[in-house]
C-alpha cells in the first residue's frame, strides 16, 4: 500500500515529513535524484528524462501513485509525462494543485470556468525552470481570472539550502524579495513554489511583510493527499515497505537529511552499481 515522493533533493523532505505525519499507516517511498540536483537550471527535456527514471524506480517499489515534491518537475515534465508517457493504472500528480486550490478556493475536480477570486496580486517565487515553464500561471488561469502574477527566479537558494548554508541562503531570499518588490510593491499574496522553501518561510515571511500571506506546500500537499486517498483508495499501490532512496552517497544523503529534518534519515542506493 505504499506511495511514492519524488524529488530532485532534499527539498521534498519538507512534503514527506508532512504526508507522513499526515497519513501514518502509509509506507511513503521517498526518491531523492540528489546525484543530479539542482533541476532548477536544467533543460526541460533533461528535467523530464531524469524523472521519469525516478518514477519508474518508484514504481518498482509498488507505488502506483506518484507525488512529484518537485515544483521544478511538476512544472517542466508532468503534463508532457501524464499526456503520453503514464500508463493507465498509474497516476503521478503535482505539487501546484493544492496551492492553487488554496489560493482560488476552489476544488481541483471543479470544472466550471474560471471566475474572479480575492487575491489580485501574487508573488510567485521558484525556480528559473519553474519560472520560464510559466505553468503555475497556466493552470491558475483554468480557474481564475483578473489575478497578476509576478514571478521571481530564485537563483542559489536551493544550491545554499543543499550546502546547509542558511545564512547565504537568507541572505539570497531578501535579494530575491526586493528584486520583486521593485515590480511588484505590494503582493497580497506570495506563491512559495518550491519545496525547499518552507524551511525558510520566516524568512520570506519578514522580507515580505506581516500583511502578505504567505503559501507554503507542504502541509497543503499533505491535506490534498489525505483527501485524494480518500476519494480514489485503489491508487495505493501494493508496496509494503517504507525507504529512502537517492541516487547520490546514502551516507552522505541520510547525514545531510537528518540535519535537515532533524531526525534520523537512513537512505539507501536506488539503483544498483553495474
Amino acid at each position: 500500500m505504499a506511495v511514492g515522493i519524488f524529488d530532485s533533493g532534499l527539498g521534498g523532505l519538507t512534503v514527506y515529513d508532512a504526508v507522513t505525519k499526515r497519513l501514518p499507516e502509509v509506507p511513503f517511498v521517498y526518491f531523492g535524484d540528489n546525484a543530479n540536483t539542482p533541476y532548477g537550471v536544467r533543460t526541460a527535456d533533461d528535467i523530464y528524462d531524469l524523472t521519469c527514471a525516478g518514477v519508474e524506480r518508484l514504481w518498482d517499489e509498488g507505488c502506483d501513485l506518484v507525488i512529484l515534491a518537485c515544483n521544478t518537475a511538476s512544472a517542466a515534465a508532468l503534463r508532457r509525462m501524464q499526456e503520453g508517457w503514464v500508463p493507465p493504472d498509474k497516476r503521478v500528480l503535482g505539487v501546484f494543485v493544492p496551492l492553487i486550490e488554496a489560493l482560488t478556493e476552489r476544488q481541483w475536480g471543479d470544472n466550471s470556468p474560471p471566475r474572479e477570486v480575492a487575491v489580485k496580486h501574487v508573488a510567485l517565487f521558484a525556480t528559473p525552470a519553474t519560472v520560464s515553464s510559466r505553468a503555475f500561471q497556466r493552470e491558475l488561469a483554468f480557474r481564475a481570472v483578473g489575478v497578476d502574477v509576478e514571478a521571481q527566479p530564485c537563483g542559489g537558494v536551493v544550491d545554499a539550502i543543499e550546502a546547509g548554508d542558511m545564512i547565504l541562503a537568507e541572505a539570497l531570499v531578501r535579494s530575491h524579495v526586493e528584486a520583486l518588490q521593485r515590480r511588484m510593491p505590494s503582493p497580497e499574496a506570495a506563491i512559495l513554489g518550491c519545496t525547499h522553501y518552507p524551511l525558510m518561510q520566516d524568512v520570506f515571511q519578514d522580507a515580505l511583510g506581516l500583511e502578505v500571506r504567505v503559501y507554503s506546500q507542504a502541509q497543503l500537499v499533505a491535506e490534498s493527499l489525505a483527501d485524494y486517498l480518500h476519494r480514489r483508495p485503489e491508487m495505493v499501490g501494493p508496496g509494503q515497505a517504507a525507504k529512502l532512496l537517492t541516487t547520490g552517497d546514502p551516507k552522505k544523503v541520510g547525514a545531510k537529511a537528518t540535519q535537515f529534518l532533524r531526525r534520523q534519515m537512513t537512505y539507501e542506493a536506488a539503483f544498483d552499481d553495474d
